[in-house]
């Protein structure tokens, strides 16, 4: 037993790396704006390493994170996994004459017209088959602590659809949609929306062939949003996304919507409920004994979502940032309360299993939007090849995306030896891009990788720089 944790604990065979290769990916490097950092490891999937470039040093990961949460649930969970979500759909309970839309931290619910499963009209139905009159109706979130936004995103995130507030009760992603129209030059566009918002439209029309250019803001907690900019009186209506800071209450004067749509008179008010972040139960660090769960209560309704392995395939294929927040936090739920402590909690005890220092990562959340997260690319490498030999390590490969054919590197990779043989998961930030994953030489072999750039200067990008270092490495094995 000793000599097998010593195996897994061994550092990586370092390949003696082919000049001419290293050469090259220096060369690709060298062309990459002044003062960006870039770190590679690329492995063989059986502990040596093809070529290695600052491998321990740590680097901002953005989106590589969700491989991080993803594998971490995965690896938790199971059996959560890969069933029928039975205990994590929203669900509908009464409470005297007063209902109660309570969030078991199930990121898919929708009340899009067009919706077919996990639905909210699905709740509605089922109350108004037996309820004709409630008072209140109140958005439950307390399943997990209130933590809205994990330590270290950039506040002017928070407006947009990339930063919408987390919540054990979420619905239609967090986000409103607004459609803008052009009117005649001069005049304001027509701006249709659900009305959860006040919108205080300062948009013009401009002449046809005009400027299109619409930007948005708001204050936190604040249901005022402010359009400004312009929009050419011949352009195709515009579709702008908002993020939601109450989710709960959202989904609350959702259903009461459609409760009023099927006769259902709703005569007292929509509120919220959240349960407040306590250290002392909500910090695994400072816990002193388990946190007891309560009974489930009598449901009137409750739904059953797909299985989360087909929304582990939506976090990495597109990187939906709220999905990675809700599933990090449903890890954190095992032996937790579902704090983000409680999730890093399985992201460490993975990365021990997986037999990478602890010195090699830090991580403030589910997404990647934090810019307190940190990984060396040697120990992304590791998990990887860690994680693919999983039982369930093909499963999750096929949730990433592939170059030059689906998700986020859909337009990447085109033509070149990758196309269609790389798969992996990106990552964007301010000065920040990143790509990890596995990738087919031409060899036939597959290969792990992690390709960092950090301190990207201005409008730059390291990501061409990044997928030519790629090939290289792909065209010399």
């Amino acid at each position: 037993m000793l000599a097998l944790v010593a195996l897994a604990l061994a550092p990586p065979v370092l390949a003696q790396d082919a000049p001419a290769l290293r050469d090259r990916v220096e060369a690709e490097f060298a062309k990459a704006p002044a003062g960006a950092r870039f770190g590679l490891v690329v492995g063989d999937g059986a502990g040596r390493e093809i070529i290695a470039i600052r491998p321990d040093e740590r680097f901002i990961p953005a989106s590589n994170t969700k491989v991080v949460t993803t594998a971490a649930a995965w690896w938790a969970m199971p059996d959560a996994i890969t069933a029928p979500d039975a205990t994590g759909g929203a669900a509908v309970r009464v409470a005297g004459k007063d209902l109660i839309l309570t969030g078991r931290g199930d990121a898919r619910l929708s009340s899009a017209a067009d919706c077919v499963t996990n639905c909210l009209s699905q709740l509605a139905n089922a109350i108004a088959a037996g309820i004709r009159r409630v008072r209140n109706i109140t958005g439950d979130a307390t399943l997990f602590p209130d933590e809205r936004w994990s330590a270290g995103m950039s506040w002017n995130n928070i407006p947009s659809r990339y930063g919408t507030a987390n919540s054990a009760l979420t619905l239609d992603d967090n986000e409103l949609v607004a459609t803008v129209t052009p009117a005649k030059p001069g005049a304001a566009p027509k701006v249709d929306h659900l009305g959860y918002v006040t919108i205080d439209n300062r948009v013009a029309t401009v002449a046809e062939g005009g400027k299109t250019d619409i930007a948005f803001d708001r204050l936190p907690f604040d249901r005022t949003i402010r359009l400004t900019g312009t929009i050419a009186a011949d352009a195709p209506p515009r579709t702008l996304r908002f993020a939601i800071d109450d989710p709960a209450h959202y989904a609350a004067w959702r259903l009461a919507a459609l409760l009023r749509e099927r006769g259902v008179k709703v005569s007292g008010t929509v509120t919220s409920r959240y349960r407040t972040l306590d250290p002392a139960t909500d910090d695994p660090a400072k816990r002193t004994a388990p946190s007891p769960r309560p009974p489930e209560p009598v449901w009137v309704a409750a739904l059953t979502p797909p299985p989360l392995a087909e929304d582990v395939r939506t976090i990495n294929k597109v990187s939906q940032n709220l999905h990675a927040e809700l599933l990090l936090r449903r890890a954190g739920l095992i032996d937790g309360t579902g704090s983000v402590a409680d999730g890093q909690k399985r992201v460490e005890a993975m990365f021990a299993a997986a037999g990478v220092p602890r010195t090699a990562f830090d991580f403030s959340d589910g997404s990647g939007m934090s810019t307190y997260n940190r990984i060396a690319p040697r120990g992304m490498v590791t998990l990887l090849d860690w994680i693919a030999r999983q039982p369930w390590g093909t499963a999750w490969r096929e949730t990433l995306p592939i170059g030059g054919v689906d998700g986020t590197l859909a337009r990447r990779f085109k033509g070149t030896t990758l196309e269609g043989r790389i798969f992996a998961k990106t990552g964007s930030l301010n000065a920040t891009n990143a790509l990890a994953g596995y990738m087919v030489a031409k060899s036939g072999k597959l290969l792990s990788f992690a390709a960092y750039a950090n301190d990207v200067p201005g409008d730059a990008s390291g990501t061409p720089t990044i997928d030519a270092a790629l090939v290289a490495v792909a065209e010399a094995n």
